[in-house]
């Protein structure tokens, strides 16, 4: 197993995000993720996968190993903080929720 498992794994985990198949693709994440743990679109990804499961406490995981790993990444910070306010969380949030305006999320 190398790169391309890697990154055919992430890009069907994406295919399935994109067709709302949240369970289908964290499986797909998560493959990946154990090949490429210190990726940080991998990570972004799956905490997207997770969220639209709405397992929160599991999607601010991944959220918080991108932003660790990027910590420039505005989407990253906009997931955690979507994951804070959920969990009940509004300081962090608010604190995360700046970061993605100033980062910038490449969302329109």
């Amino acid at each position: 197993m190398g790169d391309t498992d890697a990154y055919d794994a992430y890009t069907n985990g994406c295919a399935l995000l994109q067709s709302r198949e949240y369970h289908q693709a964290v499986v797909a994440l998560r493959r990946a993720r154990a090949l490429e743990p210190d990726k940080a679109s991998i990570r972004e990804a799956l905490g997207r996968a997770y969220a639209g499961m709405r397992d929160f406490p599991h999607a601010r995981e991944e959220f918080q190993a991108a932003v660790d790993l990027h910590p420039t990444d505005g989407y990253a910070h906009f997931g955690l903080a979507r994951c804070l306010d959920r969990l009940d969380e509004p300081v962090l949030a608010r604190r995360h929720h700046r970061l993605a305006k100033l980062f910038g999320t490449g969302i329109s």
